[in-house]
């Protein structure tokens, strides 16, 4: 597997060109994919930077960083602006190991370190599949790996042909989506309205995100209003986020709560201004995901869910809510509810209206 996820990622994803710096960052149970990603690197000319953290190394410098934690090195921010592409695997060996580090202390550190966020067209953000996130999952690892294959199209005879009728299936939602004036989505604990005119949404089709599997885009920033329930439950800053309800007007958090990690939650609409809005929409479309795993990165691309992120909005949507964080949260359709566009169904009980998208599975 790490050999034909090294070569989709280098030739689909995040290619390389010769003369280039390739920097990986990945914990180190990432190790056969980083070793490929090393050697296929290489083969195309470019040079392979790999940075490797030893299992809880994170976890230990929020704990123990001192004036660290919000000062940012310079070398750090050298070897960010040298580099051409970013790959950043995700491969804890303990999802949880972050746990007993306060919420507050998370929100100073990503203020300060929000910087070295390389920029949006030259990183890729996957994974690797390890025996702390299939735990996590509550899973076995080989059904976590047959899961994960599925999610990056692994088990297709042409990954990469298949990652490309992906996007051009998605290329046709969002013509549909550019004319809409107003989102709604109901669910059991949810009716939330907001108006999305004059933005631009994101074909997400496994550029930035890998795998990916999502369209999106900023809602306008004072439009949304209601209620909702997120249902699917992530893991954030090492601690479960289940059951959070959140209550908007006029583009504001007004109201907040979960029922497990709520601290966690305070805290994260506590970082700045920008983290009681709203920055991002995403409709998810990979079908290739079949439940969650409390890993956003997989989850929020499901097919039949659609997610809301907290604060920060992407340049290229024209949203203009700004904030260190950026977090996803996740409503899943496919337990009964319904995404309408100007009163037009888009997707009810998890499936689409296939005037607006077709599965290319």
């Amino acid at each position: 597997m790490e050999r034909e996820l090294a070569r989709l990622i280098l030739d689909y994803s995040r290619p390389v060109e010769a003369g280039e710096t390739l920097l990986v960052q990945a914990e180190m149970e990432a190790w056969p994919l980083l070793r490929e990603l090393h050697r296929e690197a290489l083969v195309r000319g470019a040079y392979p930077l790999l940075r490797m953290a030893y299992p809880g190394e994170d976890a230990e410098f929020l704990e123990r960083a001192g004036a660290w934690l919000e000062r940012v090195p310079e070398v750090e921010r050298a070897l960010v602006a040298a580099s051409d592409a970013f790959v950043r695997v995700l491969a804890p060996s303990d999802p949880f190991a972050a746990s007993g580090i306060d919420g507050e202390r998370l929100a100073r550190h990503r203020r300060a370190w929000g910087v070295l966020r390389p920029p949006h067209g030259r990183r890729t953000l996957t994974l690797w599949p390890t025996a702390g996130l299939a735990a996590m999952a509550g899973m076995s690892q080989p059904a976590y790996r047959r899961l994960v294959r599925s999610a990056f199209f692994l088990d297709r005879p042409d990954p990469a042909a298949a990652w490309r009728a992906l996007s051009k299936a998605q290329a046709r939602l969002i013509r549909r989506l550019e004319g809409v004036r107003e989102l709604r989505i109901q669910a059991a604990g949810t009716d939330l309205r907001m108006r999305v005119e004059g933005r631009r949404w994101v074909n997400s089709d496994g550029r930035s995100n890998f795998p990916s599997g999502e369209v999106y885009t900023a809602p306008l920033e004072d439009s949304v209003n209601g209620e909702v329930r997120f249902d699917l439950p992530i893991l954030a800053g090492g601690r479960w986020v289940r059951g959070v309800r959140l209550v908007f007007e006029a583009g504001r958090v007004v109201e907040a709560s979960a029922e497990e990690g709520d601290a966690y939650l305070q805290a994260l609409l506590a970082t700045d201004a920008g983290a009681r809005g709203v920055g991002e929409l995403g409709i998810g479309t990979n079908f290739g995901l079949e439940r969650g795993t409390g890993l956003v990165l997989l989850d929020e691309k499901i097919g039949g869910t659609v997610h809301l992120a907290l604060g920060q909005a992407y340049a290229a949507t024209g949203g203009t809510n700004r904030s260190a964080v950026h977090r996803d949260l996740i409503v899943d359709l496919r337990r009964g509810g319904v995404l309408t566009a100007d009163g037009e169904v888009v997707q009810e009980n998890g499936r689409f209206n296939e005037d607006w998208f077709v599965w290319p599975g």
